[in-house]
C-alpha cells in the first residue's frame, strides 16, 4: 500500500510532468495588482516586489530540478544584460526546498541577473503559479500585465514582445514613475 507521502510525492512529479510539457500558456492574473511580497536575496536580505517600482520587472518563479527552468535560465539572464539598462529588472525566484541545490546550479551559470531565494515557496503561492516555470511580467506602476505557466521555444519571443510593449508604453506615458 502507498503511503500518503509517496502519493503526495506522485502526485507532484506528475503535476510537474504536465507543466514542463505545456507551453508557455498565458494563466489569468493579468492586470492586478502585484501583491508585495518579501523576497530573500543571496545573503538572506529582504526586499519587497514594491522596492521595483518604476521598473519593469519580469519575475520567474523556477527550480534546479526543473528542466525546463534549466533552460529557460540563461535565456532570462540574456533579457536581464539586455534591458537592464533602460529600467527592466529580471527576478529570478528559486523555490528549491534545499539551498544546496539551488547554489550547485547557480555554480555552473554565468549569470548577471537578479536571484532571490523562497524555498517554502511563499511567492509562488502568492502569485497562485500554477508550477515551475511560471513568469510574471509587471509593470512600473506595479500591475501585473503578462503571466505565463510552462516555457516553449516561443517563450524568448514573447518575453522580449511584451518587455517592448510596457517599454513603449512607459515612455509614451505622461505620468511616468
Amino acid at each position: 500500500m502507498i503511503g500518503a507521502a509517496c502519493r503526495r510525492a506522485c502526485t507532484v512529479m506528475a503535476t510537474a510532468a504536465l507543466l514542463a510539457a505545456a507551453s508557455p500558456a498565458p494563466v489569468a492574473a493579468a492586470d492586478e495588482r502585484a501583491p508585495n511580497v518579501e523576497l530573500r536575496g543571496p545573503k538572506g536580505q529582504r526586499q519587497r516586489l514594491a522596492d521595483f517600482r518604476g521598473k519593469i520587472v519580469l519575475l520567474e518563479i523556477w527550480a534546479s530540478w526543473c528542466p525546463d527552468c534549466k533552460v529557460l535560465f540563461p535565456a532570462l539572464d540574456r533579457l536581464s544584460r539586455e534591458f537592464k539598462s533602460r529600467g527592466v529588472e529580471v527576478i529570478a525566484v528559486n523555490v528549491d526546498e534545499h539551498r544546496k541545490n539551488a547554489d550547485a546550479f547557480l555554480k555552473t551559470q554565468d549569470y548577471q541577473m537578479r536571484v532571490m531565494f523562497d524555498p517554502r515557496a511563499r511567492v509562488a503561492d502568492t502569485f497562485a503559479a500554477p508550477g515551475v516555470p511560471a513568469s510574471y511580467l509587471i509593470d512600473a506602476r506595479g500591475m501585473i500585465r503578462f503571466a505565463h505557466a510552462g516555457w516553449d521555444e516561443t517563450a524568448d519571443a514573447t518575453y522580449r514582445r511584451e518587455i517592448m510593449t510596457l517599454l513603449d508604453e512607459w515612455r509614451e506615458s505622461p505620468n511616468r514613475n
